[in-house]
């Protein structure tokens, strides 16, 4: 009898939940609408990389020389995809309409962009990635693979719809964008971003220069050719930057990490004796001098008392020697006086303008390359707070520092420059235009491991192996001719 009652309880349960499946359905928790600007708050903030971060070790900014921290080694495995931020910015879009916003609209429009940057940015680490058949959840939980050149192409596509879109709406005086912590919802300063990023492809795309499909000189010639058509950066305020402050949001580095990080982490010889070796006075706003150059009879005026270590160096070596004082420590007044420091640039007019000065270099465009180079370096000092009016003329008149030309040595300080311009900022871009060229030559050893080799991409989430296995295999061989996964492989857009 009591089973008989059991089942009939459960049946009267169980057809009661079918006239209400969409109520238990719903998470009470989690709300069901939610405002295209919080989405977009929340897209703008995924896409921010960090100063002082293991990306920024990795483009041999800055060294730790304590093992319980971390360490310069690039034995990299498995990355993550985007998928999640990607969703998120269809998400967004599926808001803007939901409230009555006409199909053009800033959030729209700005989709377009984070579309482009986060489908790039998972490419530039892995190679070939799914696009046309990803985003479709059930429908598809196998994408195939596109190629990496499908990816910048429809990355292309996208940002100069983008550029068009905003400039309808800045045109009509239409502006509904809410929730941008970095630009203030100014969408005359993103198209500004849009162009600089799409700069940034083309640029990226440089081994790809004869490839018709692509045609990037004359995409590159087309921007700089209509300047209202494509505007671009100005000056350091049109910078997409992450601004620190004092409660919620602190610098990486700052006074409460001073006991843990100071001693711990050094400056790297790829960076600071560049800088040091160029007589440049970033030398002495960014690091310490070394104790012992000190104690040896040297000032802290002078650029001989700055040395950084090697990325390659042993963690052995190089946490004797930082305790014996030969390295220098990161700015203890700059990056540990306060809880604001520098803001985070994510695109930047300092790239912008190296950018340009490549362009002409390499005979993309005509124009003056070395007004461009001379900008992104002035750009860099004011940025760090370096007096360009007392210093510029002497720093400039040194004949390693003086442009050389649209020549090799020319390339070659445009890109050093650029590499000095992205301390801190950009994410992966250093290291990017170092795999990309060379420039400059990142220091090896027993310390960056890999059999004294930099890693060129990572391996694809390891997830990809058992829920998506021969599309992954088949990228794979595609990419690579066979189906190991290396990290020491090259992708299309570095052969």
């Amino acid at each position: 009898m009591k089973k008989i009652l059991y089942i009939f309880i459960l049946l009267v349960v169980t057809l009661a939940g079918c006239n209400k499946f969409e109520e238990f359905e719903q998470n009470p928790n989690l709300p069901g609408e939610v405002p295209p600007s919080l989405i977009f708050t929340n897209v703008s903030n995924n896409m921010v990389y960090n100063p002082w971060s293991d990306v920024q070790r990795w483009n041999q900014f800055w060294c730790s020389n304590y093992a319980y921290y971390d360490d310069q080694e690039y034995d990299w495995t498995t990355t993550n995809f985007n998928y999640s931020n990607l969703n998120n910015v269809k998400q967004m879009v599926a808001e803007a309409t939901r409230i009555g916003l006409p199909e053009n609209n800033a959030y729209s429009a700005l989709a377009k962009f984070f579309n482009a940057y986060y489908f790039v940015d998972m490419s530039m680490r892995l190679g070939d990635i799914p696009l046309t058949d990803a985003l479709k959840g059930l429908d598809n939980t196998t994408p195939a693979y596109d190629s990496q050149k499908a990816i910048f192409v429809q990355a292309l596509t996208w940002l100069e719809e983008s550029n068009s879109d905003l400039q309808k709406l800045i045109d009509a005086n239409d502006n509904t964008l809410s929730g941008d912590f970095m630009l203030g919802n100014d969408l005359t300063k993103w198209q500004k971003v849009v162009n600089a990023y799409k700069m940034r492809l083309l640029i990226t795309l440089s081994k790809k220069e004869s490839d018709t499909d692509l045609n990037i000189k004359q995409k590159f010639a087309d921007m700089i050719g209509n300047p209202a058509k494509y505007p671009l950066m100005s000056s350091l305020d049109d910078n997409l930057q992450y601004i620190f402050n004092t409660t919620t949001n602190k610098y990486p580095l700052n006074p409460d990490e001073y006991g843990f990080t100071a001693t711990r982490n050094n400056m790297s010889a790829t960076y600071l004796n560049t800088l040091a070796s160029l007589h440049d006075p970033r030398t002495f706003i960014v690091a310490d001098p070394a104790p012992s150059k000190i104690a040896g009879g040297l000032t802290v005026s002078d650029y001989e008392a700055y040395v950084g270590a090697s990325s390659g160096e042993s963690l052995d070596d190089m946490s004797t020697k930082m305790l014996n004082g030969e390295y220098s420590p990161i700015s203890k007044e700059k990056y540990y006086g306060t809880y604001t420091g520098e803001p985070a640039i994510q695109l930047g007019y300092i790239e912008q303008c190296f950018n340009i000065a490549e362009a002409i270099n390499r005979g993309w465009i005509s124009g003056n390359a070395e007004e461009y180079y001379m900008n992104g370096i002035k750009a860099s000092w004011t940025f760090h707070g370096a007096d360009v009016a007392s210093n510029w003329a002497g720093y400039y008149a040194q004949a390693n520092v003086k442009y050389k030309g649209n020549n090799a040595e020319g390339f070659t300080q445009i890109l050093t420059q650029k590499y000095l311009g992205f301390f801190q900022n950009s994410g992966w871009e250093a290291y990017y235009n170092n795999r990309r060229t060379g420039i400059p030559t990142f220091l090896t050893g027993a310390g960056t491991a890999n059999s004294g080799r930099i890693a060129i991409r990572w391996q694809y989430p390891s997830s990809e192996r058992t829920t998506n296995a021969d599309n992954y295999n088949a990228a794979l061989n595609s990419q690579y001719g066979s189906a190991n996964d290396d990290i020491n492989s090259e992708m299309w857009v570095i052969k």
